[in-house]
């Protein structure tokens, strides 16, 4: 018995165009019902959401009862945080702000077995194994592990050509907001100095072995960046779909 396929990681490597949304309430229920929505992949939010192991390891609980994938974006590219949110059963990763091959290589390796890397063995007490169920984990879990990294800076854009050609790497998905603060227009993905750079590096990530991805939420945003090669994209955010329809029911509650 080996590890469990990682059918989003296939599915990156097919080029299936695949659609998904941030989950940032930080709650277990929350994230059962975007589960149950018919989204292909969910985004469990470690950086900026109030999450700790424990949340986003009941959220992992809840998706895996469903059809969608469970990506987990870690606050830092930190080796023991990325430990445990393997163990706690995670196989596919978005790291922020990697601006360089240096880095990227680091978080490949915090996320293998030796000798391909250095993550810790402690598969006996893990979520991942199925606390130790599967025999097979330690020698087969490496393959289904699935790393994105996030490009969100100048120095990253740079650096892409070298970040690319790091072995391990799934995919690479590009931060508009920061990009666009680092680039000198803060709130303002959609300058056109920013959409020539994001619509280049999209252009340039899916010309190499590494899938693009990219947060675009609304459809001239979205159209734009799957012809420019995006195959996974997160069309909405939980937080921000919320507040809105409440807001928009509060200002209109008869409006319905």
């Amino acid at each position: 018995m080996t590890a469990p396929v990682n059918r989003f990681k296939q599915k990156l490597k097919g080029s299936t165009m695949q659609y998904g949304c941030w989950v940032g309430l930080a709650d277990s229920y929350a994230a059962e019902i975007s589960a149950q929505a018919g989204f292909d992949w969910l985004l469990v939010d470690g950086e900026h959401a109030p999450n700790d192991l424990r949340s986003i390891m009941q959220q992992l609980q809840v998706i895996a009862a469903s059809n969608s994938d469970a990506i987990v974006r870690l606050p830092v590219a930190d080796t023991a945080l990325i430990k445990q949110m393997l163990d706690a059963g995670a196989q596919s990763l978005l790291i922020p702000m990697v601006d360089s091959a240096e880095q990227a290589a680091a978080v490949v390796k915090a996320t293998r077995y030796p000798p391909d890397g250095i993550r810790g063995v402690g598969s006996a007490l893990a979520r991942a194994s199925h606390f130790n169920a599967i025999p097979d984990y330690l020698t087969t879990a490496n393959q289904e592990i699935c790393v994105i990294v996030q490009i969100e800076s100048c120095a990253a854009i740079d650096a892409l050509d070298d970040i690319l050609a790091v072995e391990g790497i799934d995919g690479a998905f590009i931060g508009p907001a920061d990009l666009a603060a680092d680039m000198g227009f803060i709130d303002n993905a959609k300058a056109p100095e920013v959409m020539d750079v994001i619509e280049n590096t999209l252009k340039k990530i899916s010309a190499s072995n590494v899938a693009a991805g990219i947060l675009a939420m609304d459809k001239d945003f979205i159209a734009r960046s799957e012809a420019a090669g995006a195959t996974f994209i997160g069309v909405g955010v939980d937080v921000i779909l919320f507040a809105d329809a409440m807001r928009s029911l509060a200002k209109n509650p008869t409006m319905r």
